[in-house]
């Protein structure tokens, strides 16, 4: 089935609800509050502020029964007070009062409901869980949660994030502390609140955009399966990051996940790998964590691409984020740098990849470029092609063109550090450029923390090439690129 298929009634409205999340014409928050420190505040000052800002359109209801307004908003004792239509309702209220909240919404006619209160399974209030579930269940009202951090959408202003974006410190400065992503095309899939909000400042910090966040804490209810077939269908989205630390329904996720993949590369950070991360996750969310090795095989058959660490994650998402998949393993790599070329070329070999010497007709275009002077005498091109010290944007430009031009390459490492006295930055321009002619991964790195490395790295970013901080990220990106282009092509997607 393609995205832009005649959808099946069932996926239909499995699409149905879930947007109802993300795209709800109407918001009440169970246990919104006039104290700046409390869930309920900054989560209504959330949609308040969007609201203003144009970006959320609906309307939006406090619910406080000891308050009369909230932010200008006029505040109701509960749910069944409200007399228009209520789709959504988000519930930062104590674990105990949660149920007979969810029958007032059942009374309400509510569609869906966001718990994000703790105090359930996780800490052994099973029964308490199930007595939210089976209210859920007879008024069939979809939820996310409990303990999660609800949804962030950057596109419809749908923000549950009960994380401030600035922090006052003792000295009474006032400083960055989560900031908001801008609107992109990757989405993260959490188990963990934590690491949903981790992720948040991450991708904010290193200017990456995010389409949606979506917490599931429990997963009382709504699970991977279904968030990933509406994420499927959903245009604003092109990578799929998922955080897991154990999975409830392992067939209807294969056969979600194997048709995702086969039109969205999915990434997996799994938790849980070794018995003290094992019995973490049931403390945490209440998850049955499991082999392992059956993650590791589960993820392989249909496709989803594991991450070693939280760094690689990232790392990948912004590879297939910007770049097209490869279609086989042979890898070049260009340099100004002999050691960090050696480091790229060993990494690449140590991680699956080719870099194998070129094919004679390439190497006899690089001979002429130096029979002509548009390149050193002394440069070197078996594979990595070490432009050396004097290297210019040209000749980066030069050596590139030829690279992409090889059928028996399949992605390209530019190692372009800035330290050389003759390259000048708009060498990113030029290799830009000729990557959206060629149907070709392009990776780029320049080593520092200087402001002239952040500049070029950023600068890559946003003329579409991912670029990183070491020869081994790098390396590690491409690795992305590959498996999810061989994964394509052996299946016939490709």
């Amino acid at each position: 089935m393609e995205p832009g298929d005649i959808l099946s009634e069932d996926t239909k409205s499995v699409i149905e609800q879930m947007d109802i999340f993300f795209n709800s014409r109407s918001i009440a928050v169970v246990g919104a509050s006039r104290m700046t420190g409390k869930v309920g505040h900054i989560i209504f000052r959330n949609l308040a502020d969007n609201r203003r800002r144009g970006i959320y359109e609906g309307e939006i209801y406090p619910i406080n029964p000891n308050e009369e307004s909230i932010l200008g908003y006029r505040c109701y004792p509960n749910l069944k007070k409200i007399g228009e239509e209520v789709e959504l309702i988000v519930i930062a209220v104590p674990a105990r009062i949660v149920p007979s909240i969810m029958e007032d919404a059942e009374e309400k006619g509510v569609k869906a409901a966001v718990i994000i209160s703790s105090g359930f399974s996780e800490i052994g209030e099973n029964e308490l869980e199930e007595r939210v579930k089976a209210i859920a269940v007879r008024a069939g009202i979809r939820v996310l949660g409990p303990n999660c951090l609800g949804v962030y959408d950057s596109y419809t202003g749908v923000d549950m994030l009960f994380l401030p974006e600035t922090k006052t410190l003792s000295n009474r400065n006032v400083v960055i502390a989560t900031p908001r992503p801008t609107p992109g095309n990757i989405a993260i899939v959490t188990q963990s609140g934590a690491f949903g909000a981790a992720a948040v400042d991450h991708l904010a910090g290193q200017e990456m955009g995010l389409s949606k966040l979506i917490s599931f804490g429990n997963k009382v209810d709504v699970a991977e399966a279904e968030v990933l077939l509406y994420l499927l269908h959903d245009d604003k989205t092109k990578v799929i990051l998922l955080y897991i630390e154990g999975i409830t329904e392992g067939r209807e996720f294969v056969e979600v996940a194997r048709l995702v993949t086969r039109h969205k590369p999915v990434i997996a950070l799994k938790a849980g790998r070794t018995e003290a991360g094992a019995r973490a996750a049931l403390s945490h969310t209440g998850a049955i964590a499991g082999s392992d090795r059956i993650f590791d095989g589960l993820f392989k058959q249909v496709g989803i691409l594991r991450a070693r660490n939280m760094e690689g994650f990232f790392d990948m998402a912004e590879a297939l984020a910007l770049q097209p998949p490869a279609t086989g393993r042979n890898i070049a790599i260009v340099t100004d740098a002999g050691g960090p070329g050696i480091m790229a070329a060993d990494e690449c070999e140590a991680l699956g990849l080719n870099v194998r010497r070129f094919s004679d007709e390439t190497l006899r275009r690089f001979e002429a470029l130096r029979e002509e002077g548009k390149i050193p005498s002394f440069a070197t091109y078996q594979n990595p092609v070490d432009l050396t010290g004097v290297v210019t944007s040209e000749m980066y430009e030069l050596s590139t063109r030829i690279l992409l031009e090889d059928r028996d390459v399949h992605g390209i490492i530019v190692l372009g550090l800035h330290h050389t006295p003759h390259l000048t930055e708009d060498f990113t321009d030029r290799i830009a450029k000729l990557s959206s002619v060629y149907r070709k991964p392009i990776v780029g790195c320049d080593i520092g923390e200087t402001e002239m490395a952040m500049y070029i790295r950023s600068r890559f970013n946003k003329l579409g090439i991912p670029a990183y901080s070491s020869p081994e990220d790098a390396a590690y990106a491409m690795v992305a690129l590959v498996r999810y282009g061989l994964y394509l092509s052996k299946r016939g997607y490709m």
